[in-house]
């Protein structure tokens, strides 16, 4: 059986045909608006879904978990001491952070310093102009949790932390790995019925990813090129044009069988989505200048394109997903992470570049995220497997020039350490995705079905956007 990427593959038993068949309801139904408008109203009011204005939401995952003490250095001469004498052998030398030191419109207390780590130096002008924030200490929690409590183990905690799939999982999910839907799709299951092509809400450009999937809405997944084309149409199939018609009459001919013709449909909405971006691309072509072999660069630069071609596409609301990976520096992390924080960095300002040619700078907000951080604690040459960390949120709509949060203590064994400089969150990322998600126009009631834990906060908008 041909298999295609818009396609769950599917497993022989019972279960995994009565799932696909309901994912695969989802997607056939895509440009109707009678089921679609009967899911979402099962779902309670979506405002945002009638939204006239435009916005997006890009998601930039670092894949491996980010060493936060070498992403955002304390500056200030105490600070930068405290950490020097936890982790000298790869400590950046101070003098090459002062071009990066940042500059809130509120000073952190007691003399508290930032700076942002040498490859990082294009979103500094970001952050100190305004259109970028930084948010302090950030990761996954069931619900706000003390030092004590922590150790006790007397509140519920993310399951099998420190560990890569479940976290990366939690992060885009709140569940551990095996989750079928992450809260950048259940807000797309709210978008979806307002856009004119409702394929086009949840799109990502590195992969499968849960963070995009919906309980509803099933994400679209595009290269850095455009549509994952099917071989065999995009090309002559043999040389042969007429083979290439016949292979596609026979995917998208109607079928008796249930199963098949839910194949069928799914396959002719995916090769109409297809066309209809390769034509709407065409005309999108922008001239800010993307670094080249850089491949997180490559896969913003096509969210670029798709915002540019927003109209032709009939979208008002969409989220992103786009990745980068090589962050698991259990070793060589001074060889390795400043290349990464290059790749990141000059990524992103030309990104934020890009918007501002559109002119859609304060209608797309771009926010990082990570499975964790990692410990403050050298283990020779690199840093294990932590919990919290340090993230950027930046657009023309970002409170930017402040940092949200408190700045943790610098120490092993210290207040905000749960052992070797692995970070107690002080912020969820609940609290997190639910500031976005209140941007993007979901509705306080409609965050609670995004985001399951978050009737456990009672500050629920951290105020960044």
């Amino acid at each position: 059986m041909l298999q295609h990427p818009d396609f769950p593959r599917i497993a022989p038993d019972s279960a995994s045909r009565r799932l696909f068949l309901k994912r695969a309801s989802a997607l056939s139904v895509l440009g109707s608006a009678a089921p679609w408008a009967m899911s979402l109203s099962a779902m309670a009011e979506a405002a945002a879904a009638q939204a006239d204005d435009y916005k997006a939401l890009v998601c930039v995952f670092l894949y491996g978990g980010n060493d936060y003490a070498n992403t955002l250095v304390p500056y200030d001469q105490a600070s930068y001491d405290a950490q020097y004498a936890l982790r000298r052998n790869l400590s950046i030398d101070r003098a090459t952070l002062a071009p990066n030191l940042l500059t809130p419109t509120v000073a952190l207390a007691n003399g508290r310093q930032y700076a942002l780590a040498p490859g990082l130096d294009a979103l500094a002008p970001l952050f100190n102009t305004g259109q970028m924030a930084v948010l302090l200490n950030v990761g996954t929690l069931v619900q706000p949790t003390t030092l004590a409590q922590y150790q006790a183990r007397s509140v519920p905690l993310p399951p099998k932390l420190f560990s890569h799939n479940d976290q990366q999982s939690y992060w885009q999910a709140s569940s551990p790995e095996g989750a079928t839907s992450g809260w950048g799709g259940r807000m797309g299951d709210l978008f979806a019925s307002g856009n004119g092509n409702a394929t086009f809400t949840s799109v990502g450009l590195s992969g499968n990813a849960v963070y995009l999937a919906g309980r509803n809405a099933v994400q679209y997944q595009v290269t850095t090129s455009g549509a994952v084309p099917v071989n065999g149409i995009r090309t002559p199939l043999f040389g042969s044009a007429a083979a290439s018609s016949v292979l596609q009459q026979l995917m998208t001919q109607p079928r008796s069988l249930p199963l098949e013709n839910e194949y069928v449909r799914i396959t002719r909405r995916s090769l109409d989505a297809s066309a209809q971006l390769g034509s709407a691309l065409a005309g999108a072509n922008l001239a800010t200048p993307f670094p080249p072999s850089n491949s997180l660069a490559a896969q913003l630069k096509m969210v670029a394109r798709m915002i540019a071609a927003r109209a032709t596409l009939g979208a008002k609301r969409q989220v992103f997903f786009v990745s980068i990976g090589g962050f698991d520096t259990h070793d060589s992390l001074l060889k390795v992470h400043p290349g990464l924080m290059a790749q990141v960095g000059s990524a992103l300002s030309a990104f934020y570049q890009a918007t501002q040619e559109l002119g859609v700078a304060g209608q797309v907000t771009t926010f990082t995220a990570s499975d964790f951080g990692r410990t403050l604690v050298s283990n020779n040459d690199g840093s294990d497997h932590g919990w919290g960390s340090m993230h950027f949120v930046l657009g023309g709509a970002v409170k930017g020039a402040t940092y949200y949060g408190s700045a943790p203590v610098i120490a092993n064994g210290g207040p905000d350490d749960v052992g070797q400089g692995r970070l107690l969150p002080g912020l969820s990322v609940d609290q997190y995705a639910a500031t976005l998600a209140a941007w993007m126009g979901v509705s306080a009631s409609n965050q609670a079905s995004v985001l399951p834990n978050l009737g456990n906060y009672s500050l629920r908008n951290l105020g960044f956007v």
